[in-house]
């Protein structure tokens, strides 16, 4: 057998440089077009149009302290995953942006924005500080914990669950709840996993909405009504409060 010729890898390799590069310019033009609304550590979020189109982009920017084929492999995958996370939801009838277009080159995810949204840490703060009675977020309660029951019906593992990566669809009153940002979305039937998603819940719920303690209550009766899995999963979410409070009193 012969053996591979180096001059040819090199010439094959060169225009699939080429072409990286010139589409990471082209990402970056686009980019520079749009305005820029939020700025992570992971990644920075943009608004604009795409196609005529209201679109939120998501860009999921290179880091310098990591070697590049690495972030380059996991950016990637961090995208993709999002992206079918949005997929899933939306096939198992949740709503949630849908995807436009996703760019590998620059790891960029082009989805639908929600116009005229409001989040939901948005709305309970003006409605606890006009009412200031925690029982008129009942509504909101329960469709949050119909939406999560659902989602984590399909297996579906959040990450990172807060009342910012929840939207209302206008008119907020109707409480039509969208579910946003799951770049730290992962699949898993673990009752442990969806646990924990309802204790990261739990912790940003309590710590961003003071004396809000019923409404999580409320919600947590909807979340084991609507869901065909609920009974491991609160049992387990006991078990990890409970770590929780242990490593709290350790320090």
């Amino acid at each position: 057998m012969a053996a591979p010729d180096a001059g040819a890898t090199e010439n094959h390799e060169e225009p699939a440089a080429e072409a990286l590069a010139a589409a990471l310019e082209r990402s970056s033009r686009f980019l520079s077009g749009l305005q820029l609304v939020k700025q992570g550590a992971e990644a920075r979020v943009f608004r604009g149009r795409f196609q005529g189109r209201a679109a939120v982009v998501k860009h999921r920017f290179p880091k310098g302290y990591r070697h590049p084929t690495l972030e380059a492999r996991l950016g990637r995958r961090r995208t993709v995953q999002e992206a079918r996370a949005l997929l899933r939801c939306r096939r198992a009838g949740i709503s949630a942006p849908v995807v436009f277009f996703v760019d590998y080159a620059s790891n960029c995810l082009y989805m639908e924005e929600i116009e005229g949204s409001v989040t939901v840490r948005d709305y309970i703060q003006s409605t606890m500080d006009s009412e200031r009675a925690p029982q008129s977020l009942s509504g909101l309660a329960k469709a949050i914990g119909q939406v999560l029951a659902r989602m984590h019906d399909e297996d579906l593992i959040h990450g990172d669950l807060t009342t910012s990566n929840m939207l209302l669809k206008p008119p907020a009153e109707q409480l039509s709840i969208v579910l946003i940002d799951f770049g730290l979305s992962f699949v898993s039937g673990l009752p442990e996993d969806k646990g924990v998603d309802l204790y990261v819940l739990e912790k940003a719920f309590l710590s961003t909405h003071p004396n809000t303690e019923p409404v999580f209550e409320a919600f947590l009766k909807s979340y084991a009504s609507a869901s065909r899995k609920a009974r491991p999963v609160l049992k387990k979410l006991d078990e990890v409060r409970l770590r929780g409070r242990k490593r709290s009193m350790v320090g």
